[in-house]
């Protein structure tokens, strides 16, 4: 007489997944006017609306990096198709869902496990992972702060008026952590675990992969500005890291309204609110939106055998 399979962790946190999944795309429509959604996107050059498309699939592969290059830091093999899936899917949740560090965590840890790899070893890729994201942050930002500081609005109430003070501390933060590259050799102990500091060509390949992440993001939403609007990209680049850093310290999903509003409060002056909420619209729908949806049914794919096998 066969056991019937029991529902486990893993497959009970599967199936809730889908269902948020489900919830989250319904509630993501109901946000926005069906009708303005499509008019905003008519008004956009397709040619335009192509490119940003294309933009976003380069900014999904440099994320996938980030746990390709995790696995090589932590010392396990697995294989690349796995490792993308599990980063798409993650990384896809974690922005629109928002609380990247449980969300992309609690995937990482779904799939990874069911492949064979230990506990303590996903748990040194997460933290590796969420280190790449903010290293590409700091220092593309501190860069750009630097060399072309924009004015801080007085809406967003920080104590300095320009972002160049801002940009000094995020440069400094990233020249400490390739020192500790360069002299921390002995791993530091947590319990009974050690975690190493990467290697110097680790910790530089981690900064150029989150950088190129964050570079082609904030080009996607470059191309679907207004094409009357008279900004360039570097400018317009420091605008969009200002944004995203208050939008991803606020922890509300994918930034959603705090983003909106520092692109809107710094832009307004040179075009108009509607247009600009108009390619913010679209940003959202290809970025977010989009790969959202296939995410969605790249899980389904992945999980309606598993739900099957259950109640067999």
């Amino acid at each position: 007489m066969s056991k019937k399979p029991k529902l486990n962790f893993s497959s009970l946190f599967g199936l809730l997944l889908l269902v948020f999944s489900l919830w989250t795309i319904n509630h993501e429509l109901r946000e926005y006017n069906y009708r303005d959604v499509l008019n905003n996107l008519a008004a956009i050059p397709k040619s335009l609306l192509i490119a940003s498309i294309g933009l976003t699939i380069l900014g999904y592969f440099a994320i996938a990096l980030y746990d390709i290059l995790g696995f090589r830091y932590i010392g396990f093999s697995l294989s690349w198709k796995k490792i993308v899936f599990t980063n798409f899917i993650s990384s896809v949740f974690s922005n629109t869902i928002g609380f990247a560090l449980l969300t992309g965590s609690a995937i990482r840890y779904r799939f990874y496990s069911n492949w064979g790899i230990s506990p303590f070893a996903i748990a040194q890729l997460i933290a590796f992972v969420n280190f790449t994201f903010w290293l590409g942050m700091f220092a593309l930002a501190g860069f750009v702060f630097f060399v072309n500081p924009l004015t801080i609005p007085t809406q967003l109430h920080l104590p300095f008026t320009t972002v160049r003070p801002i940009g000094v501390i995020f440069l400094l933060l990233i020249i400490v952590y390739l020192l500790g590259s360069l002299i921390i050799k002995k791993p530091l102990r947590f319990r009974s675990h050690g975690f190493k500091f990467p290697s110097l060509k680790i910790s530089l390949a981690q900064i150029a992969i989150s950088s190129c992440d964050w570079i082609f993001a904030a080009a996607v939403l470059y191309v679907l500005l207004p094409t009357n609007i008279s900004l360039s990209y570097l400018n317009f680049l420091g605008i969009y890291l200002l944004a995203m850093f208050a939008g991803v310290v606020s922890n509300v999903p994918g930034g959603l309204g705090v983003f909106e509003t520092v692109v809107l409060l710094i832009l307004s002056s040179q075009v108009s609110a509607a247009a600009i909420l108009g390619s913010l619209v679209a940003y959202r729908g290809v970025y977010y939106f989009l790969p959202f949806i296939f995410a969605t049914a790249l899980l389904v794919k992945y999980e309606l055998p598993q739900l099957k096998s259950i109640k067999k």
